[in-house]
């Protein structure tokens, strides 16, 4: 392979805080309000735009390992450096980074299929039929191309389907809020918290995190920002700002127009339900455009970032890599790897399977980054203790929750989930062993 060419994947100072910030916001909004609220609502009952709102404060405690490390340390690899100053050049550095590649992948199919039932909509259909994985499909084949196209073109469009969709969902929540005479006093819900369990409740807050997870694709984005170790933290908290704020408008004027039973029962196109009867066939329409502009540019700066992340891995000689004939950059090929399984996953797997399969991989590598923070590196990034251990004790309250909901009610989620867990640790484990000699 050429070096140069190699070289040219990661690219000093092409990305712009406002540019990080759109990929950011583009992966979360994507993969957050359109795809998980009615999911949300289903667990969580009125108190859902509370949730979002929970969801947030933990994802901030979160991201404090991200930003702190990454200001120190900014680099394409982003989540993979993390691990490797924390645990070194091993087995668990490599398997944490695949469960974070992989739940990125899963975000973006979750994304892809979420494209496909809200643009059904515009032809009054609402069910899950053969349309929604082809919708996906094409629509994971377009941000293929988006990406070989480069990072300048990336930013751009990031940063002016960031603009449309931040703004149209803005107009949405707003007017249906005003349509509907909502005032401050309907913030908090008048049913009784104890209408559903609490583990209900933290198993929403799985899901709420899953929609703000996001943020961490900005650590891949890494020294291709300018001024990497200023910007990087900036984009984050920007993103999880500006994400809070359009989740939690967009939560309760959904809630405002529709019934949480409506809610529930439209839970994959929820937003298009709700503007029905506040705008009618117009605030379909308007509705349906903002998703296919948010689903678009979620999975394109998904795509971004995986492809990123796994070139990374593949160049720190933590995954096995195959050209399979293919000419071009080894990030290249990490596309297309990476496109292959979402397709494969939009295919096959439902919404709320996706989504439970990223939240499970999602939570167990954040608990494994911010461990691994605290042991080994939290003097050197100079991170507060409390904050790492806050991090870590969320986390894994929510994710025993969210098991055991799924353990209850669908036992197919940990199944799967245990049996690529146990796949990526055995494999990683071999290749180490047998290529490198780890």
């Amino acid at each position: 392979m050429n070096v140069d060419k190699n070289n040219n994947d990661y690219k000093k100072d092409s990305l712009s805080l406002t540019g990080t910030v759109a990929l950011g916001t583009g992966v979360m909004i994507g993969a957050g309000i359109f795809t998980l609220l009615g999911q949300v609502a289903e667990l969580a009952g009125e108190w859902f735009p509370i949730v979002f709102l929970v969801g947030a404060l933990i994802s901030a405690f979160s991201s404090y390992t991200y930003i702190k490390v990454s200001d120190a340390y900014p680099s394409a690899g982003g989540i993979a450096m993390i691990l490797k100053k924390s645990y070194g050049k091993g087995t668990i550095t490599a398997f944490a980074s695949l469960l974070m590649a992989l739940s990125m992948v899963i975000s973006e199919s979750l994304v892809a299929r979420t494209f496909g039932t809200y643009t059904l909509q515009l032809f009054g259909n609402s069910n899950d039929g053969l349309w929604v994985p082809i919708l996906g499909v094409l629509l994971l084949i377009f941000a293929f191309l988006i990406n070989i196209s480069g990072n300048n073109v990336i930013g751009k469009s990031s940063f002016g389907l960031a603009i449309i969709k931040i703004g149209g969902l803005s107009i949405f929540a707003i007017v249906a809020l005003w349509v509907s005479s909502f005032s401050v006093n309907n913030i908090v819900p008048t049913s009784n918290l104890g209408d559903n369990s609490f583990i209900n409740y933290l198993g929403a807050l799985a899901l709420s995190i899953l929609a703000y997870k996001g943020f961490t694709t900005i650590t891949n984005s890494g020294d291709e920002v300018v001024n990497p170790h200023k910007n990087i933290g900036k984009a984050i908290i920007i993103s999880l700002i500006i994400c809070t704020v359009i989740y939690v408008l967009v939560a309760l004027s959904v809630s405002a127009q529709l019934s949480i039973s409506e809610i529930i029962k439209a839970k994959d196109f929820s937003l298009a339900e709700a503007a029905r009867p506040a705008f009618g066939d117009f605030g379909l329409w308007f509705t349906v455009g903002i998703a296919i502009v948010a689903t678009a540019s979620g999975v394109v700066a998904s795509t971004f970032a995986v492809s990123r992340m796994t070139a990374m891995l593949t160049k720190m000689k933590l995954i096995p890599h195959s050209h399979f004939g293919m000419s071009g950059t080894i990030q290249k090929h990490m596309l297309v790897y990476a496109v292959v399984i979402a397709i494969i996953l939009t295919t096959f797997f439902n919404l709320s399977r996706i989504a439970a399969l990223g939240a499970i991989f999602y939570l167990i590598m954040d608990v494994i980054v911010h461990w691994g923070v605290l042991r080994h590196i939290r003097k050197e990034v100079k991170a507060k203790s409390f904050i790492l251990i806050t991090a870590i004790v969320f986390d894994l309250i929510v994710l025993g929750s969210f098991l055991w909901i799924k353990f209850n009610s669908d036992n197919l989620v940990i199944i799967v989930s245990l049996i690529i867990i146990f796949i990526v640790f055995a494999g990683e484990r071999w290749f180490l062993k047998t290529k490198t000699g780890t």
